[in-house]
């Protein structure tokens, strides 16, 4: 079995609604597992700022897959629900990204993990460390200090609902 984390975002139509949707489709997915939810967290656009707040969360899911064809099962969720690549950082009615697989660290075409820019983005590290309480990993660990000191709602990221049940959600 290996452990991933996803980054799940959305700024377009009935949010809350597209991210319950992704959630159900990749937990009808044979050999993947929901294990835990974060809260769900509002957050100001980042890079193109001309743009509607998203809302995001990450989940933890366990899964027989490979890490390609765990991103192939993100990206076929993804134009399930209509995703549109327009505008790179633009607007998007559901995004999935692979954070972390397992520990390893993969490199190549169309996939890298850890994602390249995770370390940067509150927005993808707030949810993630709500629900990666026991992950070592040393660059997760400098970001977490790195949020401990930092005013979330200055830069742009609010609670905006809390999750208390994978299977509710």
């Amino acid at each position: 079995m290996n452990n991933v984390y996803l980054s799940l975002g959305t700024n377009i139509g009935d949010r809350e609604q597209n991210l319950k949707l992704a959630v159900q489709l990749l937990k009808n997915k044979s050999g993947i597992t929901l294990t835990s939810v974060s809260s769900i967290y509002e957050t100001a656009p980042v890079g193109y700022i001309e743009q509607p707040a998203f809302l995001n969360i990450a989940l933890a899911i366990q899964t027989t897959h490979s890490a390609l064809e765990t991103l192939q099962i993100c990206q076929s969720v993804e134009n399930e629900l209509g995703r549109v690549r327009e505008i790179r950082w633009g607007p998007r009615i559901i995004d999935l990204d692979i954070l972390l697989y397992n520990n390893d660290n993969i490199e190549v075409e169309n996939l890298i993990v850890p994602h390249p820019r995770m370390f940067e983005r509150a927005f993808v590290l707030v949810p993630l460390l709500e629900i990666a309480k026991s992950v070592k990993n040393p660059k997760l660990e400098k970001a977490k200090a790195s949020l401990d000191s930092m005013d979330l709602a200055a830069e742009g990221i609010t609670k905006w609902k809390t999750i208390n049940d994978v299977e509710t959600f």
